[in-house]
């Protein structure tokens, strides 16, 4: 079992930045891909990161490539999602992850965070 909490989220303007973390408890956090997905209002859940256990691998989705940059700590049982040149686009609740594979697709993975919000003002 794995519980991930996430914090980090807040307002900025157009062009700030805000790094996001996913605190993990339990023992096994380190044999976890992780993952960040995020969700707008009427819209659904999409991909936004993922990264392999070792921090090895990662994926990022093409909105946010260049922009954005995972990263975990695996001593602390923690990912974090950096997040640079915000747009107002990427406003949205953003959640981590936790599973076994290195994928873009929402049903792999099979613990969640409560979710944080990010807003961007433009």
């Amino acid at each position: 079992q794995v519980q991930l909490v996430e914090s980090g989220g807040g307002l900025v303007q157009a062009g700030g930045s805000l790094r996001l973390s996913c605190a993990a408890s339990g023992r096994t956090f380190s044999s976890y891909t992780m993952g960040w997905f995020r969700q707008a209002p009427g819209k659904e859940r999409e991909f936004v990161a993922v990264i392999s256990w070792n921090g090895g691998s990662t994926l990022y989705a093409d909105s946010v490539k260049g922009r954005f940059t995972i990263s975990r700590d695996n001593a602390k049982n923690t990912e974090y999602l950096q997040m640079n040149s915000l747009k107002p686009e990427d406003t949205a609740v953003y959640y981590c992850a936790a599973g076994r594979y290195l994928s873009t697709r929402k049903d792999n993975y099979e613990y969640w965070g409560q979710g944080t919000q990010v807003t961007v003002s433009s």
